[in-house]
C-alpha cells in the first residue's frame, strides 16, 4: 500500500491540473492546431464552444468592509458563487494578519488553503499580481512578485495570474523605453509560466494597456499560448474606449473577464482622463456601462467563451455585489447562456 500523504498529494495535483485544463475560450486557430494551453494540459482535443459560462468575484469588493478572505469564502458559499479572485500579498501586512483584508499572502500554504476552499465549494479563477510592470521598478519588484505568484498559483490549483502596467506614463522613461522594459520582463515571466503551465493575463488597467495598439504589441511580446488577456469592461470604458470594440479586437486572447459597471457621475467626471477604476461604486446594470456589458457578454457567448466572469464592484458588506450577482444571472439567462455551477 502507498504512502497516504503521497497518495493525497497525487490526488490534489490531479485535481489542480483538471481545473487548469478547462479551456475558457477556444479560437478557430487553436481548434485547428491544438495549441490551446488549457487543453494541452488535459491531454485532449479542445471541445467545441458552448454557451456556458461561470460566475466569480474579486474579493476587493470587501476591502471597505475589512473582511478576511475566510469571510469572503463564506459569502461565496452562501450565494452559490463557485469562483473567487483575490490579490496576493508578498510579505507580511498587519491589517491582513489581523483579519481585516480580503486577500491572501504568499506565505500561506497553497495546499492547505485549497483544502479549506474545497470545504466551501470554491475555487480560484485567477489571482491578482498586478504590480505595475511599466515603471523603472517593474523588473526589480514586479517580476519577482509575478514569478512567485505563478509558482504559488500552480500549487493552489489556480489557472491564471493577472498582471498590468501603471496608471500613468512611467516617470523618467520614454514610451519606447518602457515597452522594451516590459517586453524583457514578460519574456522572463512567461518562461516560468510555461514551466508551471499557468496562464499570465494582461489586464487593461493603465497607460499602455488601455491603448489597443499598445495592448496588441504587449500580447505579442512572447510567442506563447500562456500569454493572454483579462478583459475589463469598466477600465476600458473609463479610459474612453469602446469596451465592445476592445473585446472584439482581442477576442481570441481572452482567458478571463472582469465585469464592471460605471456610475454616471464617475463617467462624467473622469472618462477619457483615467485609465482604471480601483473599485466601482456601482452595481452591475445600474450604470452607464450596462449596455456595453450586455453586448460584451453576447460577443463572448458567440465566441464560445466558457471561462469566468469575475464581478468587480464595491460590496457594501454584501448588498451591492448581491445586486450585481442578480443582474448578471438574469442577463445571462436572457442571453441564453447556461451558468456552470
Amino acid at each position: 500500500m502507498g504512502n497516504p500523504s503521497r497518495i493525497a498529494r497525487r490526488r490534489f495535483l490531479t485535481d489542480a491540473v483538471a481545473l487548469a485544463a478547462t479551456p475558457p475560450l477556444i479560437s478557430a486557430a487553436s481548434r485547428g492546431s491544438g495549441d490551446d494551453p488549457q487543453a494541452a494540459v488535459a491531454g485532449r482535443n479542445p471541445s467545441p464552444p458552448s454557451p456556458t459560462m461561470r460566475i466569480g468575484f474579486h474579493t476587493d469588493a470587501f476591502n471597505s468592509a475589512y473582511w478576511s478572505f475566510d469571510k469572503c469564502l463564506q459569502w461565496a458559499e452562501r450565494n452559490s458563487v463557485r469562483y473567487i479572485e483575490c490579490g496576493l500579498i508578498d510579505g507580511v501586512s498587519w491589517i491582513h494578519g489581523l483579519g481585516y483584508q480580503p486577500h491572501v499572502a504568499l506565505y500561506e500554504d497553497p495546499v492547505l488553503l485549497r483544502r479549506k476552499m474545497d470545504k466551501h465549494g470554491v475555487r480560484f479563477s485567477q489571482v491578482d499580481a498586478a504590480f505595475p510592470l511599466s515603471g523603472e521598478d517593474g523588473p526589480l519588484r514586479g517580476v519577482p512578485y509575478v514569478m512567485k505568484a505563478i509558482a504559488w498559483a500552480a500549487q493552489v490549483g489556480c489557472p491564471c495570474v493577472d498582471t498590468t502596467d501603471g496608471l500613468h506614463a512611467p516617470e523618467g522613461l520614454k514610451d519606447l523605453e518602457a515597452m522594451a522594459l516590459m517586453k524583457r520582463s514578460y519574456q522572463q515571466i512567461i518562461k516560468v509560466a510555461e514551466a508551471h503551465q499557468i496562464t499570465v493575463n494582461i489586464e487593461p488597467h493603465g497607460y499602455f494597456t488601455t491603448n489597443p495598439d499598445a495592448m496588441a504589441e504587449m500580447l505579442a511580446f512572447c510567442d506563447s499560448p500562456f500569454l493572454r488577456m483579462n478583459m475589463d469592461t469598466g477600465n476600458t470604458f473609463i479610459a474612453g474606449r469602446d469596451p465592445v470594440a476592445f473585446l472584439k479586437r482581442f477576442l481570441t486572447k481572452v482567458s478571463h473577464a472582469h465585469v464592471k459597471d460605471v456610475s454616471p457621475s464617475l463617467a462624467a467626471a473622469v472618462r477619457g482622463g483615467q485609465t482604471g477604476i480601483a473599485v466601482s461604486h456601482c452595481a452591475l446594470g445600474e450604470g452607464v456601462n450596462a449596455d456595453n456589458i450586455r453586448q460584451c457578454l453576447a460577443v463572448l457567448r458567440d465566441a464560445g467563451y466558457r471561462g469566468v466572469l469575475s464581478i468587480e464592484c464595491e460590496g457594501q458588506s454584501g448588498p451591492m455585489i448581491e445586486k450585481s450577482l442578480a443582474w448578471l444571472r438574469k442577463t445571462l439567462g436572457e442571453l441564453k447562456v447556461t451558468i456552470e455551477s
